[in-house]
Order: C-alpha cells, then structure tokens, then sequence
C-alpha cells in the first residue's frame, strides 16, 4: 500500500512540474513572439520606418547606441529614391560633420546627389563593406546599408532636431505624397496598401532628372 502511495505521489509531483514547463515555454514563446513583432518596422506610405530611429528631413537617420555615438544612415525614402547608385563616398574617420550638412555623395551615372548629417560629431567608424558593394544601401538602409558611426559629445542636442514618432509618420507620408505629385508616373510605384515601394523609384528617369529630384528631398 505504501509503495502504490509513494508511486501515486511522484505520479502527481511529475505532472505538476509538466504543467509549470509547459506555461513557462508558453511565455517565453509569447514574450519572443511580442519582440519579434515590436522589432518589425512601421510601413508608412510604402517606406519602412523603424520606431527605435530618429529621422532628419533630408531622409538620413541616426539610430543611439550609447550616450554619445550614434549609428547614422539613409532612410527607406532616401534609399529607394536613390536606386542602385555606382558609388559612395563617405568622410574619413576622424573628420567633423555638422547637423544637417554634408555626410556623404551618391554616384549614379556621372550625376551626384549629397545626402545631410542627422547629427554632428566625429565620424569614428565608416562602413567598410558599403564603400566596396553600394548595393546594401538600396536593399538594406537601416541594417547592412549604415554609412557612418559619429561621436557626439551633446547627442541630445542632436536628436531633439530630428523627428521620431507621429511626427515621422506624418512627414514620410508628406514626402511620399509630394514624390508622386513631383513625378506622377511614380504612383503605382509607392505603395499605398501596407506594401512596401520598389527598390529603384527612380529607374526610368533620365539621369540629370534623379539629380534635381534627389537633390530636392535630400535637401541639398
């Protein structure tokens, strides 16, 4: 009788500890799969717009990684009205760029388009890899596409300059529109379903034009 009793006993204990497993992977599944959706950018009028970046008004983004350095790029906009550029040249290491003037120069057959600084700082890291393939600019801007790293001494300063939020929201949404009012044949190239706008927004237009266009939004 003992022995049913203890076996009766483990029998119970073995459940319990299945059932306190089965919840715990249950909740690490959820809290994976609540990540997984927070780390998925916002589509905004066909352009992805990551909420953890913060946005200057030439389409260039500076994304924080410690008090005083900030990762800085182009933003989905900038990026596909870019195209497949030739080549980019980025500052040298070292070097001072200020807010909202020159940080980089696209190349695209003969003609060049300069992209603005979101923030002001010592470039003390540039993207090797881009310089050597400019074609992870266009198809990944927010990851493998980054242009330079800045230390900034008053980062704050810096990014209470920039838009994040409803506000960047807003203004991609602005800046797609004004696209399509500019170039209207570009409409059925910028999504406006939840979908995202082709890579190369500019591929038909005649070289000098991709210069006056980009020039226009990268505000240079």
């Amino acid at each position: 009788m003992t022995v049913i009793l203890m076996l009766a006993m483990f029998a119970i204990f073995l459940t319990i500890d299945y059932l306190r497993k089965g919840k715990t992977v249950e909740a690490e599944n959820l809290a994976e799969e609540g990540t997984a959706r927070r780390r998925l950018p916002a589509i905004v009028a066909g352009f992805e717009l990551p909420e953890n970046r913060r946005y200057h008004q030439g389409h260039t983004w500076a994304l924080q990684e410690s008090p005083t350095l900030a990762r800085v790029g182009i933003d989905d906009f900038g990026a596909r009205l870019a195209g497949q550029i030739d080549e980019i040249i980025l500052p040298k290491r070292g070097q001072w760029i200020r807010q909202g003037q020159k940080l980089a120069t696209l190349v695209r057959d003969g003609q060049k388009a300069e992209i603005v600084s979101p923030v002001e700082g010592e470039v003390t890291a540039i993207n090797d890899a881009l310089l050597a393939d400019p074609s992870s600019m266009n198809s990944d801007p927010y990851g493998q596409g980054w242009l330079v790293s800045v230390l900034s001494p008053d980062l704050p300063t810096s990014f209470r300059n920039l838009l994040n939020g409803s506000l960047a929201k807003r203004w991609m949404a602005d800046a797609a529109s004004r696209l399509q009012m500019r170039i209207p044949a570009l409409a059925g190239a910028v999504a406006q379903d939840g979908g995202v706008a082709m890579h190369d927004l500019t591929v038909q237009l005649p070289t000098t034009k991709w210069g006056e266009i980009t020039r226009e939004f990268f505000l240079t």
